[in-house]
């Protein structure tokens, strides 16, 4: 009897109204305000990659060496460049990173020599179509721009 009378009053759904509505204190709550308020990231956090360039004369800093290629296990970056007889070095022609299949390790971070390719700490990559996560040397050389938001 005691059950049936439970159920037509909903007394089980009362008592959870009122777990809820106890823990909606403001100082009950966690929820970061995402869009408006930046999210701290870990210090060592591995995200969006970027070609540094040199601040001096603004070229890059890449030398077409190649290893960070070779020493990503996804085979996801393709570096070509082309011999300039004047200077006896390699000029980079062209530079693609292909986010949608990193895995983020920092195996091209380290491999490199001069520190021209590094991981930052932006963490926004997403993209409407599968072409747009294939980043070229201008896409790393300026960085992901993501989208501020106010109020």
């Amino acid at each position: 009897m005691i059950a049936l009378l439970k159920k037509i009053l909903l007394v089980d759904l009362l008592q959870g109204l009122w777990v809820t509505f106890r823990n909606q204190h403001p100082k009950h709550l966690y929820t970061e305000q995402y869009p408006l308020e930046r999210p701290k990231v870990a210090e060592r956090f591995r995200g969006a990659p970027r070609l540094n360039i040199n601040p001096d004369n603004g070229e890059t800093l890449c030398i077409s060496c190649d290893l960070c290629a070779k020493a990503c296990p996804e085979n996801l970056i393709v570096v070509t460049s082309v011999r300039n007889e004047q200077t006896k070095r390699k000029d980079l022609t062209t530079f693609t990173y292909d986010t949608s299949r990193c895995m983020f390790c920092g195996l091209c971070e380290d491999a490199c020599p001069v520190d021209a390719l590094e991981l930052t700490q932006d963490f926004e990559l997403a993209s409407y179509t599968r072409e747009g996560l294939i980043w070229d040397r201008q896409m790393l050389e300026e960085g992901p721009k993501p989208t501020r938001y106010t109020r």
